[in-house]
């Protein structure tokens, strides 16, 4: 999905709190005390994230904003595909490892809901442990054909290296060891002085490649970098496009009104129904292609600021599906939460709905209008429901759904996690509880308890 040049300047996505304020829908929503609260904190906040990256921190924003990784990383895909005969690709990683990827691969139509694998290599993420599914797997995949991207920032994920190591004796018992080297591509942090690599260990003697992960920048903040690129090449998607796309949100941190840069006003969003009392927010976007985003931005915002009895709960919701699960609660529930609605220009896309037939169902006013036209009225219905009903919802709107749009809303959701973190007192980079079952399972292993 190569960019068209004439799309290059559009804006990528507008976005809009006006429907959150108490002022514009009542008592449920945000008083002005607790937006200028909020904005009084994420300003702060934002000159601490720009003293930050001036100083050469925040490696991820460095990195998202250059451009000499590229090559390697187009190379490194060109050559794990070689030439053309690759059925399958499987890429074995978990959390930060692997949804980013999955939320720009989804763009090229992998894992739509509904639609199956699109032309070219099928890609599987594998990212979640279970052990039939994995069995099912190996057994299905045509292994002459497959090729495998193995990722571990530390190289230590347990749940990885067991899938690998899986996977390196399927190749073994279909005689291709020793073509290891060809089949499977690996990244992780370069070996440091002092501290193991099981990753490397495992796959280097067996003349496995390896990119090296950025060691600066966390798995859930990797989405930008080669982690979730060089997947999103492998789909065939343009990966200058989507920094292009990051470039253009990162640009707008240095202006002078706080309120007016977009993930500044996403963080002091949240941080103000934080401050009334609101710790459930909802992402609800209206494409199948931006399922995996949400699921994406869920490890995000909970493993970034749930911490110290802080934060609030992350939920995704697909639109318009999930009016039909989900609205009853929103509506009718309780009053602790807020929304996101994020939609795209859809009008006039999508299949055209015969008139003869839409009378015979008794849907006159839908003949002659396509798909689209109903999802996107469904989605400002949505919005202005919500508003409606005193629930405070901010609007997103994506003109163009592409590798630039898409590169420009993770980058902004991004930001506006560190933001709403450091404007709550959090830190947003480390992740001190995720360890303890990790090192509970592992006793329990030794022991045969399960």
């Amino acid at each position: 999905m190569v960019l068209d040049p004439s799309q290059r300047d559009q804006q990528a996505y507008d976005q809009s709190i006006e429907l959150s304020l108490a002022g514009r829908i009542g008592g449920g929503g945000l008083p002005e005390t607790a937006i200028d609260a909020a904005f009084a904190a994420v300003g702060t906040a934002l000159s601490r994230f720009n003293e930050e990256v001036a100083a050469g921190g925040l490696a991820f924003i460095a990195n998202a904003a250059g451009g000499d990784d590229l090559a390697e990383i187009n190379e490194a895909a060109t050559q794990l595909l070689g030439s053309g005969d690759v059925s399958d690709i499987v890429v074995l990683g978990t959390g930060g490892s692997s949804l980013g990827a999955q939320a720009l691969a989804q763009l090229g139509f992998h894992h739509t809901p509904g639609l199956g694998a699109p032309e070219g290599p099928r890609l599987h993420f594998l990212d979640n442990l279970d052990p039939f599914t994995f069995e099912a797997t190996l057994a299905r995949l045509p292994l002459a054909t497959t090729r495998a991207l193995v990722v571990s920032k530390s190289g230590g994920t347990g749940e990885t290296l067991v899938q690998t190591i899986a996977l390196l004796t399927a190749f073994d018992r279909a005689g291709l060891s020793a073509g290891l080297g060809r089949q499977v591509l690996a990244l992780s942090e370069p070996r440091r002085k002092g501290a193991g690599n099981a990753l490397r260990d495992l796959l280097e003697p067996e003349g496995v490649a390896f990119l090296d992960h950025h060691p600066g920048i966390g798995g859930r903040y990797s989405v930008l970098s080669n982690v979730g690129l060089l997947p999103a090449a492998l789909a065939g998607l343009d990966i200058a496009a989507v920094r292009e796309g990051a470039k253009s949100v990162i640009a707008t941190l240095t202006g002078p009104d706080v309120r007016a840069i977009p993930a500044a006003a996403g963080a002091a969003f949240n941080v103000a129904a934080l401050l009334e009392g609101k710790n459930i927010t909802v992402l609800m976007a209206y494409s199948d292609r931006l399922e995996r985003f949400a699921k994406w931005w869920i490890q995000l915002w909970a493993e970034s600021l749930g911490k110290n009895g802080k934060g609030s709960q992350p939920v995704d919701a697909l639109g318009p599906v999930d009016q039909h699960s989900q609205q009853q609660l929103y509506l009718d529930g309780p009053a602790d939460k807020i929304f996101t609605v994020l939609t795209l220009d859809v009008k006039g896309a999508g299949p055209l709905i015969d008139p003869e037939l839409a009378a015979r169902a008794g849907l006159t006013g839908f003949g002659g209008r396509h798909i689209g036209d109903l999802v996107a009225a469904q989605g400002l219905a949505m919005a202005d429901t919500f508003a409606g009903n005193s629930r405070p919802v901010r609007q997103i709107r994506v003109p163009r759904l592409d590798e630039r749009s898409l590169g420009a809303l993770l980058a902004h959701f991004l930001i506006e996690t560190v933001l709403a973190g450091y404007a709550l007192g959090i830190d947003p980079f480390d992740q001190p509880a995720v360890e303890q079952a990790k090192v509970l399972a592992k006793q329990y292993l030794a022991e045969g308890k399960g």
